[in-house]
């Protein structure tokens, strides 16, 4: 089985960025199907264009633009890619990075992240990087310390001692972000009084609902922004906001600047 070292993955790079026990690398896909292999450092992917179908030990995910993978360090997997233009942002983590940092990451094996705050700030660590200026690194390792605890704190409690309504809200959600049930809905689905499911929402998603939609809502019109034949307008009615105005208003709101301005930033 191979084994890639640091900075090292199938495909072209089109840039590496080294920051004292992170390394940040931007790939286009350019493989079909890649063998089982396994890196030298824990890292994430991000996909932030295209599409790519992973799998390791215990499942094999499809994984389109907006995807981010946790992979533990010398964790096996293999890939394959649909037709098309793929690429792809790779953060390596060091563990002296991490020990420097006093992290406790020890989540095992690889895993898809779906907070969207988290996909979110990985957004944000893509974009610092491709205006990569001297205070970019503080930037950077800010984001993914953030990036990190949230992991950290949410795998020690994961819907530990949480009722069994919180996993299936958080499906429905995910499944329909762009037009979610109503809250009464939701009770009758969750059996669940909607008094207690607004109320402890908060506890379990350290939002409230609202703002957990509308961060849905971005995070999946990122991913649509790298396909060129998608207008703002188009985007916004997919992704369920009312009009193009309050999909900016929103977007603004969680990345600090409109889409047009995301979308040469990050896609050319």
């Amino acid at each position: 089985m191979k084994r890639l070292v640091k900075g090292e993955f199938f495909g072209e790079t089109n840039r590496t960025i080294h920051l004292d026990g992170l390394t940040l690398t931007d790939t286009v896909y350019t493989h079909d199907t890649v063998d089982w292999h396994y890196h030298e450092h824990a890292y994430f992917t991000f996909i932030l264009q295209g599409a790519v179908i992973e799998g390791n030990k215990n499942e094999t995910c499809e994984c389109p633009a907006g995807t981010l993978l946790f992979h533990n360090w010398q964790e096996p997997h293999y890939n394959s890619k649909p037709p098309g233009f793929t690429r792809g942002f790779h953060v390596e983590i060091e563990q002296e990075w991490l020990t420097r940092s006093q992290l406790d990451v020890s989540v095992q094996g690889s895993f898809r992240v779906d907070d969207p705050s988290a996909r979110l700030m990985m957004y944000q660590v893509a974009a610092e990087t491709q205006a990569f200026v001297p205070s970019s690194g503080l930037a950077v390792q800010s984001l993914l310390l953030n990036l990190l605890s949230g992991i950290a704190d949410r795998s020690r409690c994961r819907y530990s001692g949480s009722p069994l309504w919180v996993a299936k809200l958080k499906e429905i959600l995910h499944a329909h972000s762009d037009n979610p049930p109503s809250l009464s809905q939701l009770s009758v689905l969750l059996q669940v009084h909607p008094v207690h499911l607004s109320r402890d929402f908060s506890k379990y998603f350290h939002c409230t609902m609202g703002e957990y939609l509308r961060k849905l809502k971005v995070t999946r019109s990122l991913g649509l922004l790298g396909n060129r034949e998608q207008s703002l307008t188009n985007i916004a009615f997919e992704c369920g906001f009312a009009d193009q105005s309050h999909f900016v208003r929103c977007f603004r709101e969680q990345n600090g600047t409109t889409p047009s301005v995301y979308r040469r930033l990050l896609f050319g």
